[in-house]
């Protein structure tokens, strides 16, 4: 089997100004040449204003979010063909805040998700259980449903990623136990379509804790908040991810 490729991504969510591609430039400054890869996923207003500040260097633009259609009366939304026409290469979908802020349900992930593999966009999409559906032992359940649910037909490792992010764990401080961790990723690998897809682990990743997340099998990355928006944090968790 082909081994999944690592990752660093980074999720800025609804923070950055033109004055923080300062933080890009820099990262790609620092990482010419990095043993994974490197990815920053900023708000779609500095997509295109990105992509032009790291041209030619290994760091990767991503946008947060994509319409199921590749176009027509969506006011305020945007396709995947627009954010690959900004200079963006993935896409991450399914994100909690997603999930729970605008109530997008999995089958609307999935339909998202094949609107980014059409558009040459690799999708990361994100599964993950809420505190009380841990405390009540559904996790596995959850994140297994949510997975089958949200993976498009035609889903490989050179089209798609795959996040676990612990609903409880983002922007909390709070992360699971390593062995938390690696039952969910173990449980991941065992029911991807390919298992060179790579999995990502979000939720609460900072540099302190990287280099024990990254050492878990089936951890292949992470998918940093707001580690991610310097690139002084960041550089240190895409430097345990290249040791690991």
């Amino acid at each position: 089997m082909t081994k999944a490729c690592k990752l660093a991504a980074g999720n800025w969510k609804m923070n950055g100004l033109h004055a923080d591609l300062d933080q890009a430039r820099a990262l790609a400054q620092a990482f010419p040449d990095p043993a994974c890869g490197v990815l920053l996923c900023p708000p779609a207003t500095l997509i295109a204003a990105m992509a032009q500040t790291v041209e030619g260097s290994a760091v990767m633009v991503g946008g947060q979010d994509c319409h199921a259609q590749a176009s027509g009366a969506h006011t305020g939304d945007i396709s995947a063909q627009m954010l690959a026409d900004s200079g963006a290469r993935h896409v991450i979908l399914g994100h909690s805040e997603r999930r729970a802020d605008h109530g997008e349900s999995s089958g609307l992930v999935a339909a998202k998700a094949a609107q980014a593999h059409a558009a040459g966009l690799v999708a990361i999409i994100c599964v993950g259980e809420t505190g009380a559906e841990r405390d009540a032992g559904q996790t596995l359940g959850v994140v297994l449903g949510q997975l089958a649910a949200s993976l498009p037909d035609g889903a490989d490792a050179a089209n798609t990623v795959v996040a676990y992010e612990p609903v409880w764990a983002i922007g909390t401080g709070r992360t699971p136990t390593l062995p938390q961790i690696a039952e969910v990723h173990d449980a991941l690998r065992a029911h991807l379509p390919d298992g060179a897809i790579s999995l990502l682990y979000g939720g609460s990743v900072k540099p302190g804790n990287a280099a024990e997340i990254f050492a878990i099998a089936n951890v292949d990355g992470a998918l940093v908040g707001g580690a991610s928006l310097k690139a002084a944090d960041f550089g240190q968790i895409i430097s345990a991810l290249e040791r690991a």
